[in-house]
C-alpha cells in the first residue's frame, strides 16, 4: 500500500480545546502515524503519514475538530519529513 505524508496547519480556537488529543484519536482510528503539536502562534500542526484515503478523511475531520474547537482554516502541504523520523504511533507533543 502506498503511503504519503502530509503536514496540516490548523488555525482558529484550536488550543485548550482537546484538539491534539482528539486528532490523535481520529488518526489512530484511521491507522495513521505522526504527531500533533501546538505552535507558539496559537495554531496546531499535524504531521500524518498513511494511505491517501485515510489522510483525506483526517483532512475533512481537521476542518471540524472536536466540539469545543472553532477551526478557521486548514492549510495542507506535502511533507519532506523522512518517514523513518515519523513516530510509529501518533504522538501528541
Amino acid at each position: 500500500m502506498e503511503e504519503i505524508t502530509r503536514r496540516f496547519l490548523v488555525t482558529g480556537k484550536v488550543q485548550g480545546v482537546y484538539f491534539r488529543h482528539s486528532a490523535r484519536t481520529e488518526a489512530e482510528r484511521l491507522h495513521l502515524r505522526g504527531l500533533a503539536r501546538n505552535l507558539s502562534d496559537g495554531s496546531v500542526e499535524v504531521l500524518a503519514r498513511g494511505s491517501p484515503c485515510a489522510l483525506e478523511v483526517l483532512r475533512q475531520w481537521l476542518h471540524r475538530g472536536p466540539p469545543a474547537a472553532r477551526v478557521d482554516s486548514v492549510k495542507e502541504e506535502r511533507s519532506d519529513a523522512d518517514p523513518m523520523q515519523i513516530p510509529e504511533d501518533f504522538a501528541v507533543l
